[in-house]
């Protein structure tokens, strides 16, 4: 499972944004098959970001978590940004967070069972196994289907039906998963960092 790791400014100045990439810098130091998967650049300078979230393929140790995950301080040594500013503790935060692992829609994932209909439509209901219920095995996803009289009709409906339930699930956990990923923006905690670089902006 590929691991994710947000490094955010929340809603700070322009210099929070520098340190993000400056951070982003420092991680991929530290672990080099770390890739840069997505970014929100800074809307005025270049080369800041008010997020960037790095990928990795490979598993990232436990330890490493534990020692990077929370608030990080960049203490600047010069600003071009604001030269006169007095302040230069600028903090960033780090989370990680696992890929959204989404059911794959394949047709031999899927498997169809018959059995009677039962209840009104006349002997051919009763006695044949019209009705369709089609299973998604990897998620355990099922619907099932006795609105035709004809079997194959069934489960062509049973079938559209349960791709359907799966792009909703699918949507579902997309959005959720980039609610908690923007939620990290407003949740940066400044003091008490994990950890502490210095340097130039």
């Amino acid at each position: 499972m590929k691991k994710y790791i947000q490094i955010t400014a929340g809603r700070g100045p322009v210099e929070c944004a520098r340190a993000v990439a400056l951070v982003a810098r420092e991680l991929i130091n530290a672990i080099p098959v770390l890739q840069l998967a997505d970014c929100e650049p800074h809307n005025q300078e270049d080369g800041c970001f008010m997020s960037m979230t790095l990928v990795a393929e490979e598993v990232i140790p436990h330890s490493f978590k534990q020692e990077w995950e929370g608030t990080i301080l960049w203490r600047s040594t010069t600003n071009p940004y604001r030269p006169g500013h007095k302040r230069s503790n600028w903090f960033v935060g780090i989370h990680f967070f696992d890929d959204v692992e989404l059911p794959r829609i394949n047709e031999s994932d899927i498997v169809y069972e018959t059995c009677r209909s039962g209840g009104k439509g006349g002997q051919n209901v009763n006695k044949v196994e019209t009705s369709v219920r089609a299973i998604h095995t990897p998620s355990g996803l099922s619907v099932k289907c006795s609105d035709e009289r004809s079997q194959s009709q069934n489960k062509t409906l049973a079938r559209e039906r349960l791709l359907l339930k799966l792009r909703r699930q699918n949507d579902k956990a997309i959005a959720e998963s980039q609610s908690r990923q923007w939620s990290n923006h407003d949740r940066l905690e400044r003091g008490n960092p994990v950890k502490k670089f210095s340097g130039p902006l």
